[in-house]
């Protein structure tokens, strides 16, 4: 099923590689309106996953990440358009000039070519995923969950069908019904096929590639995301962002899981913090200085301080000074997001410059670290590694630059 899913997805990317710009952006615009006219189908998929879900015991944030509904559809088709609006980054140029021997050379931007997405229980990833890969001239390969199959392949074939109304190939957009290990584990081997694989996904999913892929990989990875409430904060603002951070959509990447506190503001701050997180039914698990001013919520463990949460849980610290506190998020971060709130300067450019981070916030809830918040219409990942991209993904990261060159018969 792979090499054959692959071959054609080869084939599919020669296509879209010399397709124009013009065409793959009527293709997402003409994906958004197929999307917005198959939304009973797609909804009516959803329940069925929504419901085997439920029986299987699945809850939380899993579930918030798997459900669907009108705003939802409606906000994937709106991706789509957004991404067909921007600049087409294939075969831009980022630099040329002129060799001694008279030889131009320019240096352009070009697809990757064929890109795979490993996914858990996120059925708007499929639209996200085909969209920029699309835009940028790219055939994809889709493995979301089991959990959220017949979502996925609503959304798909969507997809596929508007794909082939617009004149491009249906199979740069495939989605692999296999959900099962093995199959995945074929994905990630696909050297032949498979220029870059993007694992969307928890601990569980970043080790299998880390472990098993052989195909070039950026990994979207965890988000042990900090606040820092400094000795310089406006309080009225770090409480915003704080319930922000933490409350808004707690299951995902870019949430808060550890408030730390400055002990200059500490006494002020920590027991408003507290009570207006608790009041939206967040577990608070505190260090012992923390649990001296609110003394019912739960002691925090080593382990804590180090788990991605990804629910209405979160840990506390009170730290004596802004060291300690970069100190705790070199410790326990997982290079995601890092955010400060404060009105003195130099600490904020202490924090930034010392945090080792794929984004760093200054007086911003971590909540903004998103392809569609960044300007990028969507994203494929949040890549918390250094190479070849960091951050969010958007079209400039799935395109690589090439060298051309322009002579007149010189030889070396």
């Amino acid at each position: 099923m792979i090499e054959e899913t692959g071959r054609r997805a080869r084939s599919a990317s020669h296509e879209l590689r010399q397709s124009t710009g013009s065409a793959r952006q009527t293709a997402l615009l003409e994906m958004a309106e197929g999307l917005i006219s198959a939304q009973a189908t797609v909804l009516e998929a959803n329940e069925a996953d929504m419901a085997q879900a439920r029986e299987e015991g699945i809850t939380g944030a899993l579930i918030d990440r798997l459900r669907l509904d009108e705003a939802r559809v409606a906000a994937m088709a709106a991706g789509l358009r957004s991404v067909a609006s921007l600049p087409d980054p294939v075969g831009r140029e980022t630099g040329g000039w002129a060799l001694d021997n008279g030889v131009k050379l320019h240096r352009v931007r070009v697809p990757l070519g064929v890109i795979a997405v490993i996914y858990e229980a996120r059925p708007n990833v499929t639209a996200d995923a085909a969209g920029l890969c699309v835009r940028s001239g790219n055939a994809v390969i889709l493995r979301g969950s089991s959990y959220a199959l017949g979502s996925n392949k609503a959304v798909a074939a969507s997809i596929r069908a508007s794909l082939s109304r617009s004149g491009l190939p249906a199979d740069g957009v495939q989605l692999l019904e296999d959900t099962t290990r093995d199959g995945a584990k074929a994905l990630m081997q696909a050297t032949e096929w498979v220029d870059l694989l993007v694992p969307r996904g928890g601990p569980g999913l970043i080790a299998a590639v880390e472990a098993d892929a052989t195909v070039p990989t950026v990994i979207d990875g965890a988000g042990n995301c900090h606040v820092y409430v400094d000795a310089g904060a406006d309080l009225d603002k770090a409480l915003s962002i704080v319930l922000n951070a933490k409350v808004q959509r707690p299951g995902v990447c870019n949430s808060a899981e550890t408030l730390l506190v400055h002990e200059a503001v500490a006494e002020k701050f920590v027991a408003e913090a507290a009570r207006a997180l608790m009041a939206e039914g967040v577990e608070l698990r505190g260090d012992e200085r923390t649990r001296e001013l609110v003394p019912e919520i739960s002691p925090a463990t080593e382990a804590d301080w180090a788990t991605e949460y990804l629910d209405l849980i979160m840990a506390v610290r009170v730290v004596p000074d802004l060291e300690t506190a970069i100190e705790h998020v070199r410790r326990y971060g997982t290079g995601h997001t890092e955010a400060i709130v404060t009105d003195d300067l130099a600490a904020a450019d202490r924090f930034v410059g010392a945090v080792d981070t794929a984004v760093v916030a200054v007086n911003v809830s971590t909540r903004f670290t998103d392809g569609e918040e960044f300007g990028f219409g969507a994203e494929i990942g949040n890549s918390t590694q250094k190479l070849h991209v960091r951050g969010p993904m958007g079209l400039e990261s799935l395109t690589s630059e090439r060298y051309v060159l322009y002579g007149d018969g010189q030889v070396r």
